[in-house]
């Protein structure tokens, strides 16, 4: 899936058996050859993801983790459902080969994918590249986004994926729950949050399909052009809003988020990057938008989700389930984050 990410042995964890995998490939996967060698993508920590190589052909793999999971979480079923259904459509996805729901195969239920030839640049800054080339691959970003958010989901069989209407009420209240199971010390703007967003949700009710992480790092680049081969890690996708998916993609231009640097400085024509009043411009010129007014609202409420999941790890670390260091480090960005947010309101 991601030819330049590193790929390492599998790990202890991580290990089912292949000899078991390897048989059941042969007689469910046209063309499969045998002869199994498998790798581990040293990312891919909430779904396990594997390279499998087989009589010269290349596969991925992407499975739940082992152990008890929580009954939505580690979803790859939905994962394939929706990858398949945008096989014919505008977003570019991996062909998917097969899903196996049988967890009595290698211990968990797996989907096989094409292995996209590809590049994966995390660092949003796209460094070595000119501008023209970064100019290119942030618009054909937007591209894919609007394309994605303009998918009529009933035509792909995908009109129960979610619930259609209410996303913002419906999220608000799930992470403001998240958060007060996690609270700690007192956060003065995570309250105030919690009292705006859900009196404020703009009103409009439309739905489409969303990716949820819908970022630089999960899309696959052609291996020498600058525009983008296949969108991936469709974990978090449901029916929602597509301005959720859009105020999570401009978050970088506000904040450094989890070490990563901030777009804020670095657009304009010296950089090839656009400037964030550019990017929501070609988006609502490729769906259709007069504009996108409360603007701020999504970019605060993407915010508020993200100090919400950090709270949740700061919680969890100083209880004893997460490393100590990071824990800290997390329950510090979370006060930093709700504050951004807040500020974002008024």
């Amino acid at each position: 899936m991601k030819t330049d990410a590193k790929l390492t042995p599998v790990r202890e964890a991580h290990r089912f058996d292949e000899n078991a995998l390897d048989d059941y490939l042969k007689n469910n996967l046209a063309g499969y050859a045998g002869s199994l060698k498998v790798q581990q993508f040293e990312g891919g920590q909430s779904n396990p993801t594997f390279l499998l190589n087989a009589g010269g052909q290349e596969y991925v793999m992407r499975k739940k983790p082992p152990g008890k999971l929580l009954p939505s979480a580690h979803a790859v079923e939905r994962e394939y459902r929706v990858m398949k259904a945008l096989e014919q459509s505008d977003v570019p996805v991996p062909r998917m080969y097969l899903l196996c729901e049988d967890e009595n195969i290698i211990g968990t239920p797996f989907f096989v994918m094409e292995h996209v030839q590809s590049r994966v640049l995390e660092d949003i800054t796209l460094p070595g590249m000119t501008p023209a080339e970064r100019h290119a691959i942030y618009f054909d970003l937007i591209r894919v986004l609007a394309a994605l958010h303009s998918i009529d989901f009933a035509d792909l069989g995908l009109d129960n994926f979610g619930k259609p209407g209410n996303y913002f009420s419906r999220q608000i209240g799930r992470w403001s729950k998240q958060y007060m199971a996690a609270k700690t010390d007192e956060i003065e703007s995570m309250e105030r949050l919690m009292e705006y967003l859900p009196a404020n949700v703009p009103a409009d009710e439309t739905s489409c399909i969303v990716h949820g992480d819908y970022r630089m790092g999960n899309i696959l680049l052609h291996p020498t052009e600058p525009k983008m081969v296949a969108l991936v890690d469709w974990e978090l996708s449901t029916l929602g809003h597509p301005l959720g998916d859009l105020g999570y993609s401009c978050m970088f231009y506000h904040s450094e988020i989890a070490g990563r640097i901030s777009l804020d400085g670095l657009t304009g024509s010296a950089t090839g990057i656009p400037s964030e009043e550019e990017f929501l411009a070609e988006y609502c010129r490729l769906s259709g938008r007069d504009g996108i007014p409360n603007w701020n609202f999504y970019l605060a409420f993407s915010f508020f989700r993200l100090a919400s999941i950090l709270q949740g790890v700061y919680k969890r670390g100083i209880m004893g389930n997460a490393s100590s260091t990071e824990a800290m480090e997390r329950g510090r960005m979370a006060r930093e984050i709700s504050d951004l947010a807040w500020r974002l309101i008024k």
